[in-house]
């Protein structure tokens, strides 16, 4: 493709580098973030057209295990040390997430994600509970059209040569933030021990998801950080949270109702993200309708973005799938059915308050 110049210098030579297949570094990224948004969003606009197709991904996640984490992560309402109210429960029933997964596939994921609230499932300890996330792994491989993830906390090697071995596609496991600004948010355990089970999952054959929350209180070149050092992991789904600040988490307590963020921020650094990660699905997640109004949500689909969670949270509700289509297509863009085939007309009159989109 052509690119067509913003007349910022900085965004536009950096556009052309990472359209070459050059890979931007810290101090890109540092310049890039302090460039006019309009700019940044219309190089990495360009960028995702470059290397995307034209559609925005969609998955969908189930809180398989919830509650009673012995991490202290201040921004989960899931961890033990807290008393943020949500409903704890052991490992569902493998059918149960199937359903969920069924679900999902009628919403237009392409991806259906099983999540543990723990540091880590023990083959060892539980057994049973091992054994019900590969029967709920088996029956979403085999009964759904959609592509099965798993984030599980912590892996072992030979858990995750087992996890790819069953057809888990993508591995999640978030960095949350830039090492400098990690101690801060999570004292259980570091940077590293994140990093460590993402190469674990690597190693053994999977894809990785892996991203950040925005809006914890970090500074903008922490946002950076967290992009670089999400280069050298290598990722090929890049997820940007945004807090969604949950009473009775330290984050939450701290910093009230709202994230530590504006829309120009998120925009700016979705566009940062993708000019650093030009083949990346960098997909917005947990957390954009309580920090975008709207008639917002379209702006990082038009900054780069071409990623979206759908559906539920882990503890919050999400709106519907066919407001996310919606949001989609406002931006120019269409939903990935690559590997689910669906109607996304219907999704929408289905979620429509009238029954009619």
């Amino acid at each position: 493709m052509v690119y067509e110049r913003t007349g910022n210098r900085t965004v536009d030579d950096a556009a052309a580098r990472a359209l070459r297949g050059e890979r931007l570094d810290r101090t890109d990224g540092l310049a890039l973030l302090a460039q006019p948004v309009e700019a940044l969003a219309a190089a990495a606009d360009a960028v995702r057209e470059a290397f995307g197709d034209g559609t925005v991904d969609a998955c969908s996640i189930m809180n398989a295990k919830a509650g009673n984490c012995a991490e202290d992560c201040g921004f989960c309402a899931q961890s033990a040390h807290f008393d943020a109210g949500i409903d704890a429960h052991d490992f569902l029933d493998p059918e149960e997430i199937l359903a969920a997964a069924e679900r999902a596939e009628r919403d237009g994921a392409q991806r259906f994600g099983i999540v543990v609230a723990e540091k880590g499932v023990s083959k060892e300890r539980r057994p049973e509970e091992w054994a019900d996330v590969i029967e709920a792994i088996r029956l979403v491989r085999d009964e759904t059209s959609v592509e099965v993830d798993a984030s599980l906390g912590i892996l072992t090697e030979e858990k995750a040569h087992v996890l790819a071995d069953e057809g888990v596609g993508h591995y999640n496991h978030n960095v949350e933030t830039s090492p400098r600004y990690f101690p801060e948010i999570v004292g259980t355990h570091d940077f590293e021990d994140r990093v460590k089970t993402l190469e674990v999952a690597k190693a053994a054959g999977m894809d990785l998801c892996a991203g950040v929350i925005l809006g914890m209180g970090e500074a903008p070149t922490d946002r950076v950080d967290a992009a670089v050092a999400l280069q050298e992991i290598g990722v090929s789904s890049l997820p940007i949270n945004v807090l969604n600040p949950i009473p009775g988490t330290p984050l939450g307590e701290r910093l009230g109702g709202s994230a530590a963020i504006t829309t120009e921020e998120i925009v700016r650094t979705v566009a940062v993200y993708r000019l650093l990660h030009p083949h990346a699905r960098v997909r917005l997640t947990g957390g954009r309708e309580v920090n975008l109004a709207a008639d917002e949500q379209h702006l990082p689909f038009e900054a780069g973005a071409d990623g979206i969670l759908t559906g539920d949270y882990l503890t919050t509700e999400g709106q519907s799938p066919g407001d996310d289509i919606r949001t989609i297509e406002r931006a120019g863009l269409r939903p990935n059915a690559a590997v689910n085939e669906f109607d996304p007309a219907a999704v929408k009159a289905r979620d429509a308050p009238d029954g009619n989109d």
